[in-house]
């Protein structure tokens, strides 16, 4: 089937699961009409068509095509792959209502605007690994910080005494912020081997335009290092725990995309 022509059923159906997660959201927690097989099935089939709508644009005969749309389609990809399992033993299935409408908006940006950034089909196995652990890391992260919205969200209905229906759906507090954490741990984790990966299989950071990248990535490593260290000594959680979770998840894509998009989209740099 021709890509864009899935593309487009891979919308559809992220966008008809969502609207089936907030129809449960919003009837709460029994979620009378809505079942879990209905949600989930339309969820799984989304992520395996869009699964070969990636395969498709980036596994090409000159090359990996790590262009800034197909990157941002494979992080959405991942995270919404990571939620869907996660939802199996914890219940973040709100998660859904913003993690798939993120994943259609990669995917018709991808279609609307083209471009290319190869990687060289003979690329060394280092480079290769490199760029493996920082879209894991980018991932788990990008759950971690959507998780922090959600709780943001609950947090300011419950201390602005709004005591919506949809409110009885959602987990506890406790419940979605350790798992958050569990997320910045599993991400920290992965983004440290990122950057020492970096650090040994990039030559020359400077030559290779990477220098914002690497600068950015370290001060989020930084901030995600802060929240973890503060969680652990003085149990930080709450509003500090989301801001600093936000800050981090920000600082991080702003140096990967943003340094993307400039060299990519604006001088043209493939």
């Amino acid at each position: 089937m021709e890509t864009r022509v899935l593309s487009l059923i891979v919308i559809l159906l992220y966008l008809a699961a969502t609207s089936r997660y907030v129809v449960k959201i919003l009837r709460g927690a029994d979620g009378v009409g809505v079942t879990r097989i209905e949600t989930m099935g339309l969820g799984s089939l989304a992520i395996a068509l869009h699964g070969v709508v990636l395969y498709q644009s980036i596994v090409t005969g000159a090359g990996m095509n790590f262009g800034v749309f197909n990157a941002a389609s494979l992080i959405a990809w991942i995270a919404v792959l990571l939620a869907l399992a996660t939802s199996f033993i914890k219940p973040i299935e709100s998660l859904a209502v913003v993690i798939l409408p993120c994943a259609a908006l990669t995917i018709g940006l991808g279609m609307l605007f083209h471009n290319e950034h190869r990687l060289p089909a003979q690329a060394p196995w280092g480079l290769e690994l490199h760029i493996l652990l920082s879209l894991l890391a980018y991932s788990l992260l990008a759950v971690a910080a959507i998780q922090a919205m959600v709780l943001a969200l609950e947090d300011y209905w419950l201390h602005n005494r709004r005591p919506l229906r949809a409110i009885h759906s959602l987990p506890p507090l406790q419940v979605l912020e350790n798992l958050m954490f569990h997320l910045i741990a599993a991400g920290f984790f992965l983004l440290s081997l990122s950057l020492v990966s970096g650090l040994i299989f990039l030559n020359d950071i400077f030559a290779q335009h990477l220098v914002h990248k690497t600068v950015l990535s370290i001060v989020a490593w930084l901030v995600f290092a802060v929240l973890l260290w503060g969680r652990y000594r003085f149990g930080w959680r709450g509003r500090r725990a989301i801001r600093y979770t936000l800050g981090g998840f920000l600082v991080l894509m702003l140096g990967y995309f943003g340094s993307k998009v400039v060299l990519e989209l604006i001088l043209k740099r493939v």
